[in-house]
């Protein structure tokens, strides 16, 4: 039997409309992002499959997220440090335009990073091929230790990622076979020990 688990994203955040890198950085929601967190909860508080699990990423924007669904739901969020988002290193905090406008060398690791961001992650960033194999393997465990369906509230990268590597997609592709997680959207996967399937991806929570 496989076990479901329900991936979101946290709401939007206060870095969100300009597109800026959060990466490990401790961004708070807007009030748009308040009201995607309770329409989750209201959303999976109807559901006929409502989680039985609640779990999340350390970060608070993803912990103000999980709030809301936890007592909808009358679950106790246990917080994974390996859901924890990507630190993008050079481009953290900052956006792609702000990047190039640092100097010649960081322009040309922008282009790096869109032609490869895996091969060419910013400097100083966390390897994408660690954060993809602690991120899948945090995945593994929750499935393997709940019977489901479980809600996993994590980050765009890092979902992707670990979407990516427990799917058997090259690495390298996250950005173009996944462009974006939207904020508060459902994904949902089928885990059973290595086999992992995709039951659904960017779906709202209405």
């Amino acid at each position: 039997m496989s076990t479901r688990l329900l991936l979101v994203r946290h709401g939007e955040t206060e870095w969100h409309a300009d597109n800026r890198y959060a990466g490990t950085s401790d961004v708070g929601l807007t009030p748009r992002g308040f009201e995607q967190a309770a329409e989750l909860a209201g959303h999976l508080r109807t559901r006929k499959d409502a989680p039985t699990a609640l779990y999340c990423s350390p970060q608070s924007r993803a912990r103000r997220t999980a709030e809301p669904s936890a007592h909808a739901l009358g679950l106790t969020p246990t917080v994974v440090a390996d859901l924890a988002e990507v630190h993008f290193g050079l481009a953290e905090g900052r956006t792609l335009t702000e990047v190039r406008e640092l100097g010649k060398a960081q322009s040309e690791a922008v282009e790096k990073f869109l032609g490869d961001p895996v091969g060419h992650a910013f400097p100083d960033a966390e390897s994408p091929t660690l954060a993809a194999r602690r991120g899948a393997s945090a995945l593994r465990a929750i499935a393997e230790a709940e019977e489901g369906p479980v809600l996993v509230v994590a980050h765009n990268t890092l979902l992707r990622l670990s979407l990516c590597l427990l799917l058997g997609i090259p690495l390298r592709h996250y950005r173009t076979v996944f462009p974006r997680i939207e904020n508060c959207a459902i994904t949902e996967l089928g885990i059973s020990g290595d086999r992992t399937s995709l039951l659904g991806f960017n779906i709202p929570a209405r």
